[in-house]
């Protein structure tokens, strides 16, 4: 049960390019030798064809193509979450959102298309494992992956989500979401209708026009600012003191809001403009 003394936020977040500066499976592509071309052929054949839910293309790969199966294991998973570049700061980010929001606590929790294994790798020591939903795989005495127990991409961020919401008992408008991509639609979609805030780290027009705010940084206490603007209500100058705390000062903070206009006049060929207005 929540505490009635200050207002209890479920925060969760994407982990591929949200959390990370690269994917997943160009890392696991890399530790096999294969090419990133070669990968991003496989999984952009597979989103064409509609075969599996948008973020879920590697786990497909891992249980059906021969080239990633029949050669990655569990340990393989492990030594990727390793090598993964973090954005900075993703350890204070929780300690803020845990307790340094006078009023306020936000339950970190990371919701990923990736394995499970990969992001618990990576985040070892900065959130606690029972935090990370990732999809999970069965696996034989050997390492092998045999089967799928658990999709966390499309619907299944959306499942996980509400089932969190009525474990932790938090109202449907008490959840935070970030992403970045295609996979971060379905559940941006559904927090939306219920009330809930949502922020796009990409500008990639999929999730930037459904999110209700859009913050580029490559810093992860960068998508505080529009918490601690819309959620806690605190002023600029607030905000720049808590940054300062921590030994950051934010040198541009820029707001803008991008239009994508596409223009085709009959028989030309479409002409596409980006119109940037500042608020």
């Amino acid at each position: 049960m929540v505490n009635n003394f200050r207002k209890y936020y479920l925060f969760a977040s994407d982990f591929d390019q949200t959390l990370t500066f690269n994917d997943t499976g160009y890392v696991l592509s890399e530790l096999l030798g294969i090419s990133v071309k070669e990968f991003e052929r496989k999984a952009k054949g597979m989103a064409k064809l509609n075969l599996v839910q948008q973020g879920a293309e590697l786990s497909y790969l891992l249980l059906h193509d021969p080239e990633f199966h029949s050669r990655v294991r569990r340990d393989d998973l492990v030594e990727v979450g390793k090598r993964i570049r973090l954005k900075e700061n993703i350890k204070q980010k929780y300690e803020i959102l845990d307790r340094r929001i006078d009023g306020f606590h936000f339950d970190f929790y990371v919701l990923s298309a990736a394995p499970v294994e990969v992001i618990q790798s990576a985040l070892e020591g900065i959130v606690p494992e029972d935090h990370i939903f990732g999809t999970e795989f069965k696996y034989n005495a050997s390492g092998e992956i045999e089967s799928l127990v658990r999709a966390t991409a499309g619907y299944g961020k959306v499942t996980r989500l509400d089932q969190l919401e009525e474990q932790l008992g938090l109202p449907a408008d008490h959840i935070v979401y970030v992403g970045d991509g295609s996979s971060d639609i379905h559940v941006m979609l559904h927090v939306n209708r219920r009330d809930g805030f949502t922020i796009a780290v990409s500008e990639s027009k999929l999730v930037a026009q459904i999110a209700k705010r859009t913050v580029l940084g490559d810093n992860a206490l960068a998508t505080l600012v529009p918490i601690l603007e819309e959620i806690a209500r605190w002023q600029r100058p607030q905000i720049r003191q808590l940054f300062e705390s921590y030994g950051f000062l934010i040198q541009g903070w820029d707001r803008v809001q991008t239009d994508w206009v596409t223009l085709r006049p009959s028989g030309v060929a479409a002409e596409k403009a980006t119109v940037v207005d500042a608020k």
